[in-house]
């Protein structure tokens, strides 16, 4: 059994056909065909179902997939492991929320620094990017503290004050309490912070709308459609302009931290060190 024949038994349990898993690794579709069969000669049981629409995993295919995963992380930890302590390289795929007003200039420091790193960045709301982390899918991810997994371990990056922002006409946070409110989906810190001050406000609020991107819900925000919940660092410049006007809530609700967290249990490679050295106090 190869670990090449296991990364193909995944990626057709994942894409269900033979035809896009060829296009994938680009093998002609006989070779995918054939090394799926040589699995199911060497475990002696039919991994697949087949069918019109495709291909499904049997039982023994489901189990074979927990264990294939396991199996081809650890050979990827392995790698990792012996990496040269002096020369990070290698892929690095981190997550982020939206709103790290600093992380364009720590992208900016390791990437400059280490050349030889293949950095990929993706954004999403803390829930979900805790879960893509403790499931391998991510080497670590920016993120708002709050009681995480006990897999994962998190790194101080920095704090921030959340204010509530509101276009010019209101002056008052009573004011605000009927405005709609613009936020990302559900998983959000900083929606989370804002339903816990509008509960113990024993405010409910009338219309929630989601946005997919920072931009929108300011500009929007600007324009009046609505309020939001951000770190005040991003929006100094619209306040400044006059654009928004921020309205300031009690520490309990506004004073947040952004953290990186990465899993407890996975080799600490020379890659995510340096990254984390990027960011850390006095580095």
């Amino acid at each position: 059994m190869e670990f090449k024949d296991l990364e193909i038994f995944q990626m057709v349990a994942e894409k269900g056909t033979i035809t896009e898993v060829a296009k994938e690794f680009r093998y002609v579709q006989s070779n995918i065909t054939s090394r799926i069969q040589k699995l199911e000669t060497e475990l002696n049981t039919p991994l697949f179902n087949r069918h019109r629409r495709g291909m499904s995993l049997t039982p023994e295919g489901k189990k074979l997939l927990t264990y294939s995963k396991q199996i081809l992380l650890l050979s990827d930890e392995m790698k990792k492991a012996v990496q040269s302590k002096d020369e990070p390289h290698g892929k690095l795929e981190i997550g982020t929320i939206e709103t790290v007003f600093h992380l364009p200039e720590i992208l900016s420091k390791f990437i400059k620094k280490y050349k030889n790193v293949d950095l990929s960045l993706y954004t999403g709301v803390t829930e979900t990017l805790e879960e893509d982390v403790l499931n391998h899918k991510l080497d670590g991810a920016f993120v708002t503290e709050s009681e995480f997994h006990p897999d994962l371990v998190s790194h101080e990056v920095f704090q921030e004050e959340l204010v509530l922002i509101s276009d010019m006409r209101a002056s008052t946070l009573e004011e605000l309490n009927g405005q709609p409110i613009l936020c990302f989906g559900e998983g959000c810190g900083y929606r989370a912070r804002l339903k816990a001050w509008y509960k113990d406000q024993n405010i409910t609020p009338q219309k929630i709308m989601e946005f997919g991107t920072l931009e929108t819900i300011l500009r929007s925000v600007s324009m009046g459609l609505g309020i939001t919940f951000v770190p005040k660092s991003t929006v100094i410049h619209m306040e400044k302009s006059g654009l928004i006007q921020c309205h300031s809530l009690p520490d309990q609700y506004s004073k947040i931290k952004t953290v990186f967290i990465r899993r407890a249990d996975t080799y600490l490679t020379s890659t995510i060190e340096k990254f984390i050295e990027t960011f850390e106090p006095n580095n």
